[in-house]
């Protein structure tokens, strides 16, 4: 679908529709007032932020829904962790120039924004400095010189925040610059919106994904089957000939539970989506409600190995700080 300049796309709407009150959350899905205080207080610490039709995924009257515990801000927020950190990845030691992430040989991340189309209670970068890696126009060519200068960069990473929260137009220019770097071979793009606001699958970003001579491949995030409906599914599979993989964090309460998983993989690959990585919560703070036994972990993706097919089971990792690599954890 294509819009003219001045009238929002669809999921541009539904970004700026987004429901950002608590109380109106509350009153949605028809739950005790009780929960209105923690969440009042809580989204202090990290913003409330979640579009309307996915608020329609989740079960009325259910406080415990795996969709609304994502997003709902709770008073568990406030305990200070030993060993969690705001930044539990040390990204602070990998940011060479504001915007960029460079923590892996080969590969680079850029920060293009801060925005999401949803907040996650989990978010391992919710403290994160956006406004201080905001590079502006006159940053970003630092950005796209350093990525120049270093030949041993083949792979651009897209996120943020949630790099297709940003304008076709803006990624289409982002896509161009990084083509015209000789020694980039791949763009990969972290996003979490076709799986929130499917209407994102935009003709637009079906042009610019696919008329670059780089290679494109989609990341999506989803944690948990219910978040996977007939739009989603649909959106998924107007990205034909690109890879799309996912990612997926392991949350107590949310997705702990093998049967979950595997109904999780299933859903994804019926999708279209192959199964990428079920990540080890990292140690942000304010998450650590959100935490699940790595004992635990490690026997839920056993029984994923002994009820999946191999492809359909995600690498278990954590992201450890000053590795070259994600660490896979061995079950």
């Amino acid at each position: 679908m294509i819009t003219s300049p001045n009238k929002p796309n669809p999921w541009q709407t539904a970004l700026i529709n987004a429901v950002t009150d608590p109380k109106e959350l509350l009153e949605i899905l028809a739950l005790d007032s009780h929960w209105l205080e923690p969440a009042v207080a809580a989204s202090k610490l990290f913003p409330l932020k979640v579009p309307r039709e996915f608020i329609t995924r989740m079960q009325k009257g259910d406080p415990y829904d795996p969709l609304l515990q994502q997003i709902l801000p709770i008073g568990a927020e406030f305990a200070q962790i030993e060993h969690y950190t705001e930044d539990p990845l040390q990204e602070k030691n990998a940011n060479p120039v504001p915007g960029l992430l460079h923590k892996y040989y080969g590969r680079v991340l850029l920060t293009i924004t801060g925005a999401c189309a949803i907040n996650c209670r989990f978010c391992f970068r919710r403290h994160f400095p956006y406004a201080e890696n905001n590079p502006g126009t006159a940053g970003w060519n630092q950005v796209f010189d350093y990525i120049a200068k270093d030949p041993s960069i083949t792979e651009v990473l897209l996120s943020g925040g949630d790099p297709l929260a940003v304008s076709d137009g803006t990624l289409r220019h982002f896509i161009e610059r990084l083509a015209a770097i000789p020694h980039v071979k791949r763009v990969r793009v972290h996003s979490r919106l076709p799986i929130v606001v499917p209407e994102r699958i935009t003709t637009e970003l079906l042009e610019w994904m696919t008329a670059t001579r780089l290679q494109t491949i989609l990341v999506t995030h989803c944690n948990h089957p219910q978040e996977i409906n007939g739009a989603v599914t649909a959106a998924l599979r107007r990205l034909t000939g690109i890879p799309l993989l996912n990612q997926s964090v392991l949350l107590k309460g949310i997705n702990d539970q093998a049967a979950v998983l595997i109904a999780l993989s299933e859903s994804l690959f019926a999708a279209g989506v192959h199964p990428y990585y079920l990540h080890f919560k990292d140690k942000t703070q304010g998450t650590a409600h959100f935490e699940v036994p790595l004992e635990q972990a490690k026997a839920l993706h056993r029984q994923m190995q002994q009820k999946l097919p191999g492809y359909l089971v995600p690498k278990l990792v954590v992201e450890e700080p000053g590795e070259p690599a994600k660490t896979s954890i061995i079950t």
